[in-house]
């Protein structure tokens, strides 16, 4: 004989069944609320003529006029590139790009005249340009030590395991170790202005505030209270394709070691194989001279980056900035296509309300 069972619901809603024996069982379905039954209200959007029509003529009207002002900015943005690569015989660089390689005992240097023809105003930005360089590899942008780059000691003579096969060299911890650090560009550049009179004058390129603040005093560090540099990073290395250890990078103690910022901006990693990096900057010191007069220039090359054996280029890019930033047209393009694409939409639009919407037979519109 089976024991008799039953339900009922209690003050919260729930219904509770009583089983054999009298036991309580809770049911499983949800309390009786307007949330968890679904009954709270809603909105829904009806699209109608006269909702979406001027929606598309608006976001057309608005983003045409911003893209096109971002064009016109960004092709006001002077912007000057040098291939020094040394690829053509012709190139003053080709000695330099077919004899040497890492392991070469003495740098090798090369001049590549140029002329401006416009002079630039303002401050002017110069970087170096790396192409067919995959900085975006898995393996390359895993292969570093952020706590080393930090200055803790223990990750100084004890590197990541990330950083292999560069985190020893000789049974001595490498630092900065890793594949990003192991292949900093170290070319030396240097830019000279030739005046009507034959004069050949340096122009002064500024090597601090090109890396992001955050990066300086934050992410990277030295060891210690970072005086004493040379003891601090006493037992360690330089990583392979290095000349000079990291402590030895700058004369200037507030921009040598892991702080360098030279090797703060190589360390942030590009996302395409074509890049270009901050290098330096040329500041203007008198509002009534520009910073490059037009007229005749060379740039002096000390050619330490080897780039034949991944087949790429290196090249020096002189640009002025905006408030939009460096030279980018594809920003302005995109807010002109997108706008362009919604003001056409809402014409076709119009034109297909203003001919099938009057009609109340849903087929004759389709159709």
């Amino acid at each position: 004989m089976m024991a008799s069972s039953y339900s009922a619901k209690d003050e919260d809603g729930h219904i509770t069944v009583t089983g054999p024996g009298g036991a309580a069982l809770r049911s499983k379905k949800p309390e009786n609320t307007a949330f968890k039954q679904q009954r709270l209200p809603a909105w829904q959007p009806i699209l109608t003529a006269g909702t979406v029509l001027p929606a598309f003529f608006i976001i057309g009207l608005i983003f045409i006029p911003i893209g096109i002002g971002l064009f016109v900015t960004s092709n006001n943005i002077r912007e000057f590139e040098v291939d020094y690569t040394g690829v053509d015989e012709s190139s003053p660089c080709f000695n330099c790009s077919q004899n040497f390689s890492w392991n070469s005992t003495t740098p090798c240097s090369c001049s590549i005249p140029f002329t401006l023809e416009q002079s630039y105003e303002n401050n002017v930005f110069m970087y170096y340009g790396l192409s067919n360089f995959y900085q975006n590899h898995r393996r390359y942008v895993k292969s570093r030590d952020d706590s080393q780059l930090n200055g803790h000691l223990g990750s100084l003579k004890q590197p990541s395991k990330e950083c292999e096969p560069y985190a020893k060299h000789e049974n001595k911890p490498i630092a900065p170790c890793g594949a990003i650090a192991n292949s900093m560009f170290n070319d030396t550049l240097e830019l000279f202005y030739h005046d009507p009179n034959g004069t050949k004058v340096l122009i002064p390129l500024r090597a601090t505030g090109i890396a992001w603040w955050t990066d300086k005093h934050v992410k990277f560090g030295n060891p210690g209270d970072g005086l004493n540099l040379t003891a601090e990073f006493q037992g360690t290395t330089k990583p392979v394709n290095w000349r000079k250890p990291v402590y030895e990078l700058d004369a200037d103690p507030l921009n040598n070691g892991f702080i360098n910022e030279d090797f703060i901006v190589w360390m942030r990693t590009a996302a395409l194989p074509t890049f270009r990096k901050l290098y330096r900057i040329i500041s203007r010191k008198d509002n009534m001279v520009p910073t490059l007069l037009r007229g005749n220039y060379s740039l002096e090359v000390v050619y330490n980056y080897p780039v034949r054996s991944f087949e790429g280029r290196k090249r020096m890019i002189l640009s002025t900035i905006s408030w939009m930033g460096g030279k980018n047209p594809f920003l302005g393009i995109a807010y002109i296509t997108v706008g362009s694409v919604c003001f056409f939409l809402g014409v076709v639009l119009l034109i297909i309300h203003h001919k099938y919407g009057n009609r109340n037979n849903s087929a004759d519109i389709s159709n």
